[in-house]
């Protein structure tokens, strides 16, 4: 990074198993969300927290592409590409809303171990994970003690292959 290139932002961002298990098994290549007033930059890392029945941080992506506007806009140009991993029954998420975002998916990794919720609060007592998502802040306890400590465990520890769940 030269001096004139600001930091690209990480976000923490709550997917459903299912949606979560279709990302990182290369399957969805766009993230479906309701604008909530905080944008996200291509180029940054999505962070999962995978709610449901696993309620556990498992992995991150890079953001490539990054589509705003009414939720019919968003759609259609999601639509464009080839296999994006979305499909009918993911019209009425945002159909609803006054502004909708898609984001496009890159290069996921699966950390070397989930880090469930129980032990998230033992770490940082009161952790509520994000409804939707929101900014990791880099010198907040979770992005200092969790995040990049996840980081070097997985480049040091070869990637499981994400398995068909039963």
């Amino acid at each position: 990074m030269n001096k004139t290139e600001k930091p690209r932002r990480t976000y923490l961002m709550s997917i459903r198993p299912k949606f979560a298990y279709q990302i990182f098994a290369g399957q969805k290549k766009f993230e479906l969300r309701r604008w909530i007033g905080v944008p996200i930059e291509s180029g940054s890392t999505i962070v999962v927290y995978v709610s449901g029945n696993v309620k556990a941080i498992v992995g991150e992506f890079k953001v490539g592409r990054v589509i705003v506007g009414p939720p019919r806009k968003v759609w259609d140009e999601v639509m464009k590409y080839p296999k994006p991993g979305i499909d009918e029954d993911d019209w009425p998420y945002i159909a609803g809303s006054k502004k909708a975002m898609a984001i496009e998916v890159l290069d996921p990794i699966i950390f070397a171990r989930p880090v469930k919720l129980e032990e998230l609060r033992n770490i940082i007592p009161g952790f509520m994970p994000p409804l939707s998502y929101r900014v990791l802040y880099e010198g907040e306890p979770l992005s200092r003690m969790l995040i990049e400590y996840l980081r070097r465990q997985t480049k040091t520890k070869p990637n499981k292959y994400v398995r068909e769940r039963d």
